[in-house]
């Protein structure tokens, strides 16, 4: 995604490339394949959603043909993790490749201990107690008002919501499970879909998401960085740093 004299131009492949992604379906097996990757273009070639799809479609609402609607039903489908993992955007780890992010990201720390040992801050917590305090037990999940309300946010409360939601997101202590959209009194629904936010512990088990945490937290950052140079051997790294870290 470029910004070209103040209109944003989407990158992608052409329509007739038989490289282009061409389904939902096809961009998870791309994801699952990779192991991780950012939705939009970024300082790494090719290391993107966009770059693998048509840039015809966007934001035009087409199930079949819009990748902004595909993230919608990938995270719905619970195959891969989706959220704002890199640099601060959105992206997908696949499940392979979810616990050694954890790991990374955490270093080890599942959050009540990270609080414990005062690295975390008092909004952060605000929200994750919204999420009870044995993951694993259930899904607990708030749209990100419902979080803003509940965790003190808004006039005369904290501050800078979506900034601590994002930090939450690159720890990995909070995915996006799917997209909701409000409904009136009759049960219809209306407006814009909406993120919907849980643990990753509650919507994949406890075991699953943490089972790198045997390993030191290094290890898995170096697995990661292999990863992407294996796949990206041009790749810069402060570039990797800035996407990655």
């Amino acid at each position: 995604m470029a910004d070209e004299q103040g209109a944003w131009i989407m990158q992608g492949m052409d329509w007739d490339d038989p490289r282009r992604i061409k389904t939902y379906r096809e961009l998870i097996s791309l994801v699952n394949e990779t192991g991780f990757l950012p939705l939009f273009k970024n300082e790494i070639e090719r290391f993107s959603a966009e770059e693998h799809v048509s840039p015809l479609y966007w934001w035009t609402g087409d199930r079949e043909q819009d990748p902004w609607v595909w993230r919608e039903l990938i995270a719905g489908t619970g195959e891969v993790a989706y959220g704002k993992f890199f640099g601060r955007k959105a992206g997908f780890i696949s499940m392979e490749w979810l616990p050694v992010f954890v790991n990374f990201r955490r270093d080890g720390y599942d959050f009540d201990a990270r609080w414990d040992d005062e690295l975390a801050g008092i909004r952060h917590k605000g929200i994750m107690d919204c999420f009870g305090n044995s993951p694993g037990d259930g899904i607990a999940e708030y749209t990100g008002l419902q979080l803003k309300q509940l965790a003190g946010f808004g006039k005369g409360g904290h501050k800078n919501f979506d900034g601590i939601m994002t930090d939450l997101q690159m720890q990995t202590y909070l995915v996006i499970k799917e997209f909701r959209r409000k409904r009136n009194r009759k049960g219809q629904e209306y407006g814009m879909p909406v993120c919907v936010y849980c643990r990753p512990e509650d919507l994949w088990g406890y075991e699953v998401v943490t089972g790198s945490y045997r390993e030191e937290s290094l290890r898995s950052k170096e697995k990661i960085y292999g990863r992407l140079k294996e796949l990206y051997p041009d790749a810069d790294g402060k570039a990797a740093d800035r996407i990655l870290r």
